[in-house]
């Protein structure tokens, strides 16, 4: 049992490594959150329990992706430090396999939740409460900020001064 707990502690530890670390799975961490907030705060979108579990598949597959794109990334530049050909593919498959995930997650989102009357709603809602409005505006640059810079001060990965 305690090897398990173990194993769930090296996993979220990944998980931690890779928000600390990679821009991109901060902005796919982001646009989660601010996607189920929308959808368990207001009640303006239609989705059913297929749909729901739909939308949690499509961004599970985007965060997998971003981690094992984070791994290959991390073990090239563990095996080499000099420009390589291999190198270099398997950097760039990895990365347009998120690619292909995260195309694949705003397609599933475009077809669930491409309710034009939702988004009205949710329009006239923040048109009739400026204070929401403005608490909306400053969380979104807050999660911009928080995209770009992470969380502060961080030592370099190689990752910077090493892509292939």
């Amino acid at each position: 049992m305690k090897s398990l707990l173990k194993s769930f502690g090296y996993a979220f530890r990944g998980i931690g490594y890779a928000l600390v670390h990679e821009r991109n799975m901060r902005i796919h961490f982001v646009c989660m959150i601010y996607m189920y907030t929308f959808l368990a705060v207001y009640d303006f979108f239609q989705v059913t329990r297929t749909q729901l579990a739909l939308l949690f598949l499509a961004n599970a597959l985007v965060i997998a992706a971003e981690l094992v794109n984070t791994a290959v990334e991390r073990t090239v530049d563990l095996a080499t430090d000099t420009y390589r050909e291999n190198a270099k593919i398997a950097k760039d498959t990895a990365a347009g396999a998120v690619l292909c995930c995260a195309i694949f997650a705003v397609a599933v989102g475009i077809a669930v939740l491409g309710q034009r009357a939702a988004f009205e709603a949710l329009l006239r809602y923040y048109l009739e409460k400026p204070l929401m409005l403005l608490i909306l505006i400053l969380s979104i640059a807050a999660a911009t900020v928080f995209i770009f810079k992470g969380f502060g001060k961080r030592s370099k990965t190689g990752k910077e001064e090493n892509r292939l």
